[in-house]
């Protein structure tokens, strides 16, 4: 049996939401396993599975939001992604549940994870295509990974090679779990914005206070999203240099 003719004049289908598998809310195991066995470049592997996974999802809501809103000027539909992942990053502390170290990492990854998704949506938002590769690279100047472009163009080169190498060969197994820990958790802390490792791993010694607080999270996420309106406010074009402060 086929489906019945539309009537005419009847108005379209709404616009589905997206379906869970289109919003990761944590970055995904692969991307973990990823990040834990190559932990010197584990902004790069965000940066790379953010674009991948999230930028598709960012330009769908975008369209969703401009069907329904026809006429919303680009920066309102910016304000309203960032009061979105500003308000989820202020929350994301402790996530994990987990203690220690382990917690402590995972803590951090998922802000990151959660301002990258922040930045690809605000891209959206003003046009810019957020599931273009160069959008890995505005993510690691924006979060002040890296001070220019050419510097992280040339780390995701290295990471995605890394990548490929790991699919293909696998990764040793036997490195010091804390240690790698340590780099990765640094690392990522880093990217999120957490700039005293204190905060870090306060989490490591019992009884200490959860290692993100609300005021950080949101201070270092509305920090990135003026940034990232800055950029994608004049459309697609060459990064400036970030230099930390």
């Amino acid at each position: 049996m086929t489906d019945p003719a539309p009537v005419h004049g009847e108005p379209p289908d709404p616009i589905p939401p997206a379906g869970p598998q289109d919003v990761p809310e944590t970055p995904p195991a692969t991307l973990w396993d990823r990040m834990r066995n190559d932990p010197q470049y584990a902004p790069e592997h965000l940066a790379l599975e953010a674009v991948r996974r999230l930028g598709p999802e960012a330009a769908r809501w975008a369209a969703r939001e401009r069907a329904l809103r026809p006429g919303l000027p680009p920066g309102a539909l910016a304000d309203q992604a960032v009061r979105r992942f500003v308000n989820q990053a202020r929350l994301s502390g402790a996530v994990s549940g987990a203690a220690g170290l382990p917690g402590a990492v995972i803590d951090v990854g998922v802000l990151a994870w959660t301002q990258a998704r922040l930045v690809l949506h605000v891209a959206a938002a003003y046009g810019v295509d957020p599931a273009h590769p160069d959008r890995a690279t505005d993510l690691l100047v924006l979060q002040k990974v890296h001070k220019a472009a050419e510097s992280a163009r040339l780390a995701l080169g290295v990471a995605a090679g890394r990548e490929r190498a790991g699919a293909l060969f696998g990764t040793a197994g036997d490195r010091q779990f804390g240690r790698v820990m340590l780099q990765l958790g640094v690392r990522l802390a880093r990217m999120a914005g957490v700039r005293a490792a204190k905060r870090v791993f306060a989490k490591v010694v019992p009884g200490a206070a959860i290692i993100l607080g609300t005021w950080a999270n949101s201070s270092a996420t509305s920090g990135l999203a003026d940034r990232a309106r800055e950029l994608y406010r004049a459309g697609p074009g060459p990064l400036p240099d970030q230099r930390r402060p």
